[in-house]
């Protein structure tokens, strides 16, 4: 059902004069969906408090509400016609009386962990792009059948929801920029493997892949107490987002996986000085897959030590110094990142080696990131000693990536079995850094162990094979004649 009513909700906003494309068909329908859920979470606080024989004070005001002006209802539960606007009385509303009132809430809300500054920094984000108030109804109508009471329920729409954003990232210049596949995330979070008490940081959050995958991780990693509970919602994940429509998505989808007010900040992380950061402002643990190719201004680089305008290596400073002593990291990053040889890439990598120990190196397929023709690595990395051994496993497939042959699980199986021991084999080698060019710290994926192609054979050596197995052909048919 959930399905169905995404696919209507899309044609109806196709038919908009000013929903142009599939990012304005997520933008739109995230933030009906929001409000939509967050009535279902006030209707599920009523509920907790009646039970405790509490009065609870609802967030939103009454004539806000979505059971006012969204879905009023008869008493058979039937939409009341009669009171749900429709039409320019709709989007009069919508427009100049509620989306005013939601964007005060980030003015009056207590701290930024709240959701009651979520709702008010999401609609200071957003506008209702939805220009006919007739689709806007009946986009509303077809949110309005969809419940988020139960975990199984919302499980199957955050699946959903993921699905619009991959369909989102493929209809972007950039399919990588919004859309991490998934298998790939769950494998970096493997072999990561964050613990609670520790926290996790991605500061290009984009669509929140990774915080809601290690969420997913960290909440069926064992039986949670109520204390643990709370500390997975509320002091564990935190990330960063530059642009207002990823950082919209990623609120929402973290909400639908589960964390009701999602810490993550609409900022440029690359304009923090890293000077500035101390060691309260550290995380045990960094999962990214910051921009790739985009160049950053000059006075956006005078932030770091390292000068370069290419912005994956900026991110990779910063994750360097906001990492604890002892945190993780699991980077995604151009492959290179591994080999290029300008004076900022060589000074990068040198950091990385004598402040990190660079364990493992994941070389990947070109395909992995559907829409994005480059190549990546990922690195993993732990802060606090120098690297003495560094691990490259390269996945090799027999197949080609794409939209419809797309990276799985099971591709990644291998790599996550012998990561455990650095084992070596046809497509996994170690190097020591004592092997590695100083003044270059080269680190280009060259796998020793990878088995030659049987050379192509000449046209006189086939001719003669030939010519052998016809003779042992006529021999075997002589045979059989004798016999006969």
């Amino acid at each position: 059902m959930f399905e169905q009513t995404f696919k209507n909700v899309d044609d109806i906003l196709h038919k908009d004069a000013g929903c142009g494309s599939e990012l304005d068909y997520v933008e739109q329908t995230s933030w009906i969906l929001f409000l939509k859920y967050l009535d279902d979470l006030e209707q599920d606080r009523a509920t907790a408090a009646e039970l405790e024989g509490k009065d609870y004070t609802p967030i939103i005001g009454k004539e806000y509400q979505w059971s006012t002006w969204a879905a009023p209802k008869l008493a058979n539960g039937d939409l009341d016609h009669h009171k749900a606007q429709s039409g320019d009385d709709l989007n009069d509303f919508v427009n100049n009386k509620l989306w005013p009132y939601l964007k005060s809430f980030k003015l009056s809300a207590q701290s930024p962990d709240t959701i009651e500054y979520k709702i008010g920094e999401i609609f200071s984000e957003l506008k209702n792009r939805i220009q006919s108030g007739y689709n806007l109804r009946e986009v509303i109508n077809l949110i309005d059948s969809l419940r988020f009471r139960t975990y199984a329920e919302k499980h199957e729409m955050s699946h959903l929801y993921e699905g619009k954003i991959k369909n989102m990232g493929n209809a972007g210049r950039n399919g990588g920029e919004y859309y991490t596949p998934r298998p790939l995330i769950t494998t970096i979070i493997k072999v990561v493997n964050p613990q609670i008490g520790e926290t996790v940081y991605d500061g290009a959050a984009g669509s929140a892949g990774f915080l809601c995958e290690a969420f997913e991780y960290m909440r069926k990693s064992k039986s949670l107490s109520t204390a643990e509970s709370e500390i997975l919602q509320k002091r564990t994940f935190y990330g960063k987002e530059k642009k207002s429509l990823a950082y919209i998505i990623g609120i929402m989808n973290m909400i639908l996986h589960g964390v009701e007010a999602p810490n993550i900040i609409h900022t440029n992380t690359l304009a923090e000085n890293l000077a500035d950061i101390q060691e309260k402002d550290r995380y045990d643990v960094v999962l990214a897959n910051p921009p790739f190719g985009g160049k950053e201004r000059a006075e956006v680089q005078q932030n770091f030590p390292i000068k370069t305008g290419e912005t994956a290596s900026l991110f990779l400073q910063h994750f360097i110094k906001i990492l604890r002593a002892g945190g993780r990291a699991g980077i995604v990053i151009k492959n290179t990142f591994l080999s290029n040889t300008d004076n900022a890439s060589i000074a990068l990598r040198r950091q990385l080696l004598e402040n990190c120990n660079l364990h493992t190196v994941l070389d990947l397929p070109g395909g992995t990131f559907t829409g994005a023709g480059v190549k990546t690595v990922v690195l993993f990395f732990e802060k606090g000693k120098p690297t003495q051994k560094v691990w490259f496993y390269q996945l090799n497939l027999d197949r080609n990536l794409g939209k419809t042959n797309p990276l799985n699980e099971n591709d990644l199986a291998e790599f996550v079995k012998l990561q455990k021991s650095f084992a070596e084999s046809e497509n996994s080698w170690s190097i020591n850094v004592a092997e590695i060019d100083p003044e270059t710290c080269d680190l280009s994926v060259k796998n020793p162990n990878k088995k030659e192609e049987a050379p192509l054979r000449s046209p006189q050596v086939i001719l003669e094979e030939m010519k052998s197995l016809d003779e042992e052909s006529a021999e075997i048919l002589n045979s059989i004649m004798e016999l006969i």
